[in-house]
């Protein structure tokens, strides 16, 4: 009986020892894992004046459009250039068949010579009359008939010359030649064909398009705005062709404001102005859509960041800082001014405060981070310098 009684109290002993060791293992297997600081990026913002620009959408337009007609009548003989291809101010385009209007000039030559040949005659008669006259022994008809004929063959010179003229005139009509620099439309008329005689024919078309136009439409309260703040005579624009994201991305065209409308459109509230671009190698053709970067002023303070930090929720637009306590931290925010590089920052951030610019998506309020101050590669200042949004110097 007391043997039993003692098994009893082993048995109880070991089962108690077994589930105080399971009970002691699964809370440490609960225990919580401190979790290391997350290393992230971070921007000190400051206020600070900033290059400010605005984006529009924009359609270019060639600077000049030139038909090229046929100004004289003809058969086309000859074609100097290739469909499409850039023509310089002068160059040979077209000949039309010369030898009438040569012929027309010689015949204007030798009328000329003719009638030179008549006025020293008359005027040899004149010399040898007026003194007969003067001394009685000619009758004064016969030397006013020869001085008559001096007068109309000086007339008929000035006739003359004037037919030269023309008839120069018309042979170099005959070189058809490019009036503008541009590019060339495809030919409207072939080789062999007759032109000009049912009125001047058109041969083809030229696009200046260096310098080119490009025409956009601020909002009139963006004018009023862009009138109050500019700090240039002329406004630097920079084109963009595209969102700037593609692979095959064209240069940018620099250029600036030559023009504003005098009215308000009642239609769009919008104000139409004409930036000119320089675009010397042609990249950029006529009807091309594009974004328009307006330089406004870099007189202004302000607290600006990149776009891509700025969150938005039920709650409105956030971003995340990094506390004192070494923790990030949702920061509520209103924005003001924006565009495609960087977002003023109207409410919601002071001045010295860092921003987390990456690992964003996986960042949560209260998380312990490690901060890497980006600010001269990363920050709103070093976007700006590396997309050359610095306006010129006047």
């Amino acid at each position: 009986m007391l043997r039993s009684r003692y098994l009893v109290v082993m048995i109880t002993f070991v089962l108690s020892l077994i589930l105080s060791g399971c009970f002691d293992s699964d809370k440490k297997a609960q225990a919580p894992k401190e979790v290391p600081p997350v290393p992230v990026e971070v921007i000190t913002v400051h206020k600070q004046k900033i290059p400010i620009w605005i984006r529009y959408t924009a359609t270019t337009k060639a600077s000049s459009e030139q038909e090229v007609r046929a100004r004289v009548s003809g058969q086309l003989q000859k074609r100097y250039f290739k469909d499409g291809q850039m023509v310089h101010k002068g160059d040979k385009l077209f000949l039309i068949e010369q030898a009438p209007y040569k012929s027309a000039l010689d015949a204007a030559v030798a009328q000329k010579a003719r009638d030179e040949a008549g006025l020293r005659l008359a005027k040899a008669n004149v010399n040898r009359y007026a003194p007969l006259v003067k001394e009685g022994l000619a009758p004064r008809a016969k030397l006013e008939e020869y001085q008559s004929q001096q007068d109309s063959y000086l007339a008929a010179l000035q006739a003359d010359k004037a037919k030269i003229e023309e008839a120069k005139l018309n042979l170099s009509y005959t070189v058809v030649r490019a009036p503008v620099s541009g590019k060339i439309s495809a030919r409207h008329v072939d080789v062999g064909n007759l032109v000009g005689y049912d009125g001047p024919t058109l041969l083809t078309t030229i696009m200046q398009i260096d310098p080119l136009y490009a025409y956009f439409s601020p909002s009139e309260s963006d004018f009023a705005k862009i009138n109050r703040y500019a700090t240039k005579q002329k406004l630097d624009v920079i084109a963009e062709i595209g969102s700037g994201e593609t692979k095959f991305q064209r240069e940018r065209l620099r250029g600036y404001v030559d023009f504003t409308n005098n009215a308000v459109d009642p239609s769009t509230s919008t104000v139409t102005m004409r930036a000119t671009l320089s675009n010397p190698k042609g990249d950029i053709l006529p009807g091309t859509f594009v974004y328009i970067n307006l330089f406004v002023s870099d007189n202004i303070a302000f607290i600006m960041v990149p776009p891509q930090v700025i969150f938005e929720d039920q709650r409105g637009k956030f971003l995340y800082v990094v506390g004192k306590d070494g923790k990030a931290h949702r920061r509520s925010v209103v924005t003001a001014l924006s565009s495609k590089y960087y977002v003023e920052i109207e409410k919601g951030l002071k001045d010295g405060e860092q921003v987390i610019v990456s690992g964003l998506m996986k960042m949560r309020d209260g998380s312990a981070v490690t901060p890497n101050d980006v600010t001269k590669t990363k920050g709103v200042m070093a976007i700006i310098k590396s997309n050359h949004l610095i306006p010129t110097k006047e």
